[in-house]
């Protein structure tokens, strides 16, 4: 049984390194059993099908970037804090698993059914973010707007920001740790800028 769980797994990452970084239409189920030195039907055995490998993938990262996610918003306080403890988990992700994100960049893509997949494995998180803005913006911390709107150009530039790390290594270019600092304390800046209401809350450290 955990020889048959490893295979699996094994199976899942190969599957979301390729899908997050050549892309799904690039890949063949071919290849991914090439990378991992099995045949295609033991890829066959555990997903039916490339739609039924890449709804699995798609499950399995959607999970790793809600408890990433999770765990920086449960370990700041409200307010600026935790957006800016979100900002840095998506960035150290792009550091540690710049495939995830481009997973997520490919799915977005994709277009349905696979993007739909992912915002309904992500729609929890969503619904607890949009109720976290709903609250500042009623407390005067963070500026009136329509909350779906606000997460929608958040969601999109802090991804789109984050992985040009995967693009610059996609290319052969490994990105350089001062350029990433300098990368995400531009888009906390600019959040902050166009989130919070000045003299609202004290100055992060």
């Amino acid at each position: 049984m955990a020889r048959t769980t490893d295979t699996r797994e094994r199976v899942l990452q190969a599957a979301l390194e390729s899908f997050g970084g050549p892309g799904y239409e690039a890949t063949s189920l071919d290849d991914v059993a090439a990378e991992l030195g099995v045949s295609k039907q033991t890829i066959l055995y555990y997903f039916p099908s490339k739609a039924a490998l890449l709804d699995a993938v798609i499950d399995l990262s959607a999970a790793e970037l809600a408890g990433a996610l999770e765990d920086a918003v449960a370990s700041s306080p409200p307010g600026w804090p935790r957006i800016e403890a979100v900002v840095r988990s998506v960035f150290r992700l792009a550091l540690r698993r710049p495939e995830l994100l481009g997973l997520i960049r490919e799915v977005t893509r994709l277009g349905p059914p696979a993007a739909t997949r992912l915002t309904d494995d992500l729609e929890p998180l969503v619904v607890r973010a949009r109720g976290f803005l709903e609250a500042e913006m009623a407390a005067g911390h963070m500026r009136r707007s329509d909350p779906r709107l606000v997460l929608m150009s958040a969601y999109s530039t802090v991804i789109g920001v984050a992985t040009e790390v995967e693009v610059l290594r996609a290319v052969g270019v490994e990105p350089g740790m001062k350029a990433m600092v300098r990368r995400r304390t531009e888009l906390l800046d600019f959040l902050k800028s166009a989130l919070v209401v000045p003299g609202s809350e004290p100055t992060s450290t």
